[in-house]
């Protein structure tokens, strides 16, 4: 069966690989044709872009064939878990769009588990180790070169079931010993060469408190909380590709005792991971970011989690997009950070509102505008939706335009505004720039200009051409909003790369410029955290949750065009 998405006959559907095997197997009975998955995440932090890929096939899969998914929380090692971590799971699981089937933790089934283990130890499979770990991994050998048995692998079945049952009353130190599965010391499969199963944690539990002491290993656990719960696909990153073998043997030793089980067994396939260039996603770098303060927290807008992507702006919708552009294969690779932004432009361009407003202002006074007269204008709220309607925003003699905007001595290809010269205000008129006033350091503070009042949007006289439209707010009509901008979070493309190199000190010391003083126009007066807007030639922008009646503060969601690709091409 190929990796890659596949095109049905009749041309009406393109399946990636997953999906092909779903339908093979609906095809065939397997499982009596029954659909279930689940998405496993460990409560020990917050999701990111990495995980959304994994919730989107294994809550879309179930979807898509009548199927269910469960969440689960992996929640077997209690030092690194908390319920601060799984209640923002579920609100991220939420916001993507899904509902889960059930709600299960591996917790629940920490009895099951137990009594699994010791069927093991009394079928002869499993036994008490007493070195230390370095001792354990020495003993393993390398990939070339066999195991050596530990001298306690044909330790007596009472004496292992004596002591399995010391390690969980408290009586034993963490990592004093630990429960092995007893396989194959030779396979040269590494993971075959006596798992540990079962290991000693003296800290409470965020579900079952001090109940357990013995704490089962993700191997172990993984694959018979799948069987327990009836999963039938159980869908896991490249990574966990070399220990889908011991998943299976397992799941095959766990269904002799459960003969009544019959056919059903889950079975686990592999999909590529999502990595980003100019990002990093484990989570030890990113609760070290967080830990650190070198974010302002989880939901940092430039952190690559879901709740910061939430907060930064971006849609359901276009991390949806972008999953559906990056697909589903069995070769990792690293996509590049651009095509998310692609992906979130393309989508807040058919839906966010168009503004005004000017981050960096200096005032623009028409001086052959009548005094105290205010125009309203009309705007267009969204030029690739007509449904959107329009909304006017007041004009006067005063305005605020962009710093960036003027150039005394500009140069030839400089069309924006400069003096002797003609540009377009959108929605408005056309003006010429007559001169500026200078403070005594000499930085501009005013800039003077004529209006045209023959020109105004809709007159015949309005098509005259002119090179340049700029935005602009009203003085006497704005509002004050604090600007914050976001960009990626490190300098360079792969700082997972960068072997030799502290990777916070790849950290862009640009990744975040706070702009306060920025004038907006007074119909944002309203606007709610969340909400998404075009600030006209600049960019997508949304309200942030730290706004407060009259402070509003907004974050730039993305820029309007990709400003790293063209760096990267000039470099």
């Amino acid at each position: 069966m190929s990796e890659e998405n596949i095109v049905l006959e009749d041309g009406k559907k393109t399946l990636n690989f997953i999906e092909a095997i779903v339908e093979k197997d609906l095809s065939e009975g397997v499982n009596n044709k029954r659909i279930q998955t689940r998405f496993p995440p460990e409560p020990n932090g917050y999701l990111h872009i990495g995980h959304a890929k994994a919730i989107c096939l294994d809550f879309g899969i179930a979807r898509e064939y009548g199927g269910v998914c469960n969440l689960r929380f992996d929640d077997t090692n209690p030092i690194k878990e908390d319920t601060e971590y799984v209640d923002a799971i579920m609100q991220d699981i939420q916001w993507l769009g899904y509902r889960w089937g059930n709600v299960y933790y591996a917790s629940d089934y920490f009895q099951q588990l137990w009594d699994y283990a010791v069927d093991l130890i009394k079928a002869g499979k499993a036994y008490i180790d007493e070195q230390s770990s370095e001792q354990i991994a020495q003993q393993k050998g390398t990939p070339t070169q066999p195991g050596v048995n530990s001298p306690f692998r044909d330790r007596p079945v009472d004496e292992n079931l004596r002591l399995f049952n010391k390690m969980n009353s408290g009586e034993i130190a963490e990592g004093q010993m630990v429960l092995r599965a007893k396989i194959d010391m030779a396979n040269p499969n590494m993971h075959f060469r006596d798992p540990i199963i079962y290991r000693v944690i003296h800290t409470p539990h965020h579900r079952t408190g001090n109940a357990w002491k013995a704490y089962p290993m993700y191997d172990f656990a993984h694959g018979q909380s799948d069987y327990f719960e009836g999963v039938t696909h159980s869908l896991c990153t490249l990574e966990f590709e070399v220990h889908r073998p011991l998943y299976d043997w397992f799941v095959d030793e766990l269904k002799k005792f459960h003969p009544e089980d019959g056919s059903y067994r889950p079975r686990q396939y592999e999909f590529n991971r999502l990595n980003l260039t100019y990002t990093v996603m484990s989570k030890r770098k990113l609760l070290q970011l967080v830990k650190e303060n070198l974010v302002a927290g989880w939901d940092d807008p430039r952190m690559p989690t879901v709740c910061g992507f939430r907060r930064r702006g971006y849609t359901p919708e276009a991390i949806h997009k972008f999953i559906r552009k990056i697909g589903y294969t069995k070769y990792d690779g690293v996509i590049d950070y651009a095509l998310l932004e692609h992906s979130v432009r393309e989508d807040l361009n058919a839906k966010a509102r168009r503004v005004s407003a000017v981050l960096e202002p200096v005032k623009l006074v028409l001086t052959n505008y009548p005094e105290g007269k205010t125009e309203m204008m009309e705007a267009v709220n969204n030029p690739e939706d007509p449904s959107a309607g329009v909304h006017e925003i007041a004009f006067s003699r005063e305005l605020y335009i962009e710093k960036e905007d003027f150039m005394e001595n500009a140069p030839a290809k400089f069309f924006r505004m400069t003096p002797g010269c003609e540009v377009r205000l959108k929605n408005a008129y056309i003006v010429k720039c007559t001169g500026v006033k200078k403070d005594a350091a000499g930085n501009i503070v005013e800039i003077y200009a004529e209006y045209d009042p023959l020109t105004k949007s809709g007159m015949p006289e309005s098509n005259r051409k002119v090179k340049g439209t700029l935005h602009w707010v009203s003085a006497a009509h704005c509002m004050t909003a604090e600007v914050r901008l976001y960009d990626r979070l490190f300098s360079v493309e792969n700082p997972n790369d960068e072997k030799d190199a502290d990777f916070r000190d790849l950290l862009n010391p640009d990744s975040l410029k706070i702009l306060t003083g920025c004038k907006i126009e007074k119909d944002l007066e309203n606007a709610r955290p969340l909400e998404h807007f075009q600030f006209q030639r600049l960019g997508y922008f949304n309200v942030d949750q730290d706004s407060e009646p009259g402070k509003l503060i907004f974050n730039r969601t993305v820029s309007l065009k990709d400003s790293w690709n063209k760096l990267k091409n000039k470099d």
